[in-house]
């Protein structure tokens, strides 16, 4: 079991939470044409290594928060609120 670490509650089991996506997509402007959306939706990178990941604290605190994960390892360098930044140095 991994262990995922709450900004709101701590070290938590990794089944107190729910992955629920890419960190690093950005919702493209209105007018940005049909491409950007279908985009934004379907299209996903596939990451090696450290990744910003969107998480949610379902069985504790309910918060949403923001994980920097590397996806070989699963190993958590950092963890923050959703209008916080991550430290951009990785372990």
């Amino acid at each position: 079991m991994h262990l995922i670490p709450c900004p709101y509650c701590g070290e938590r089991p990794q089944d107190e939470f729910h992955y629920r996506g890419d960190a690093t997509v950005k919702r493209p402007a209105p007018d940005s044409g049909e491409q950007a959306f279908y985009d934004y939706v379907y299209t996903r990178a596939n990451p090696r290594g450290w990744h910003d990941e969107w998480w949610h604290h379902y069985a504790g605190c309910r918060q949403w928060i923001k994980v920097r994960r590397n996806t070989l390892t699963h190993v958590v360098a950092a963890s923050a609120g959703p209008a916080e930044a991550l430290p951009e140095a990785t372990p």
